[in-house]
């Protein structure tokens, strides 16, 4: 198929579009045990959340006070019996490391605040719409599931659905392109039929008036 029968006459292939890299392999099944390994691990973890009625805040939480619980009391006997201590690795953050992340929060925040100024001041209508329309989305979804399940289930639909559109996209294009085109149909034949009249009668009344 020529890109002119591509969905956005894109000329890229789908591992192209996603990267090209690892993820982008990862995702299209191309190394398919690490991903059938994290469906698996994910699968595993999401039960176990759902069966322990665990939050993932409680869990991380308590495996936290796990792990220090250990670490005091083995540095503690270490010390009493004369052992060496936990060997833990230096923590440490570099001046310059903390520069480029404080750099890129200030770039997203600013872009951020920006864009939620033009939507506040009424500059962009169609953006404010964009918006409000994803956050209605996030609302709705977030009222049928918990953040767990959201996360699970994108998971699943990130490594599903690429994959499946590769396998099957010259069909995929050719049915969503015929069916692009008869709504292009339906909208022209309706903006002849109604629209256009009822623009032309406010027209008239607006001149009469």
């Amino acid at each position: 198929m020529g890109s002119s029968d591509r969905l956005f006459n894109r000329q890229r292939t789908v591992h192209e579009i996603l990267g090209g890299g690892f993820v982008a392999d990862v995702i299209l099944w191309r190394r398919k045990n690490l991903t059938v390994g994290i469906l698996s691990v994910t699968l595993a973890v999401w039960m176990v959340f759902e069966r322990s009625g665990y939050t993932l805040l409680s869990l991380v939480s308590s495996v936290f006070l796990l792990l220090i619980a250990i670490l005091f009391s083995w540095a503690k006997s270490a010390a009493i019996l004369n052992r060496p201590a936990p060997p833990l690795p230096e923590l440490h953050l570099s001046e310059e490391m903390v520069n480029e992340v404080a750099t890129f929060i200030r770039l997203r925040v600013n872009t951020l605040l920006s864009v939620s100024q033009d939507i506040a001041l009424g500059k962009d209508s169609r953006l404010f719409f964009k918006v409000a329309a994803y956050l209605w989305l996030i609302s709705f979804v977030g009222g049928l599931t918990d953040f767990l399940t959201l996360g699970y289930t994108s998971l699943v639909v990130i490594l599903t659905v690429p994959a499946l559109y590769e396998s099957f996209e010259d069909h995929i294009d050719k049915y969503v392109i015929l069916g692009y085109k008869n709504l292009h149909q339906l909208y022209v034949k309706l903006d002849k039929e109604y629209v256009s009249r009822v623009q032309k009668w406010i027209l008239e009344k607006k001149k009469l008036s």
